[in-house]
């Protein structure tokens, strides 16, 4: 049996998403609960491990946040019971036999917010990035047109990684 987790959180407290010795991370808080209440083992028998679409890092947010297990589903109220306030899960179902977050996954859509003002907003500190000069518009919508397409984003990539295409698709960007 495969569940599909939905997540959101808030990483302003987060080294990321993946586990790391004694480091707090979403992966880390996640994992205890669910051993909390299904044990550390999944119906195959094998230790019950998370897989997500993608990781995050240090300070990033996540609003929909996809992860597969194998176990049963689980009541939402019941593992936000067991995940501090700043990790909620907003829905927790059955999946199809063959359903992994990772390989499963068809699109991701990031948002990267700008703060355009002259003075800083305490309350957006860690979720905008703060601009205090004017912004022109226009040429960032220009910017933006051109990234809509299939790139090459091998210079992005770490030189030690699993992935062996770096061609992705840009849907939309605005």
């Amino acid at each position: 049996m495969v569940s599909k987790l939905t997540l959101q959180y808030d990483g302003s407290r987060f080294v990321g998403w993946a586990r790391q010795p004694g480091q707090r991370t979403v992966q880390g808080e996640l994992e205890r609960a669910l051993h909390t209440i299904l044990g550390e083992q999944g119906h195959d028998g094998e230790p019950l491990t998370l897989t997500v679409a993608g990781r995050t890092d240090r300070g990033v947010h996540a609003w929909g946040q996809v992860v597969s297990y194998r176990h049963e589903a689980l009541d939402p109220l019941r593992l936000n019971g067991l995940l501090p306030d700043d990790i909620g899960v907003l829905a927790c179902e059955p999946a199809a036999e063959d359903f992994d977050a990772r390989w499963s996954a068809t699109s991701r859509t990031y948002c990267y917010r700008v703060l355009a003002r002259r003075t800083r907003d305490v309350f957006e500190r860690g979720r905008a990035f703060w601009w205090p000069r004017p912004l022109d518009r226009s040429s960032l919508e220009e910017c933006a047109k051109l990234l809509v397409g299939t790139h090459d984003f091998t210079a992005f990539t770490p030189t030690e990684t699993e992935h062996k295409s770096f061609e992705r698709s840009v849907i939309r960007a605005e």
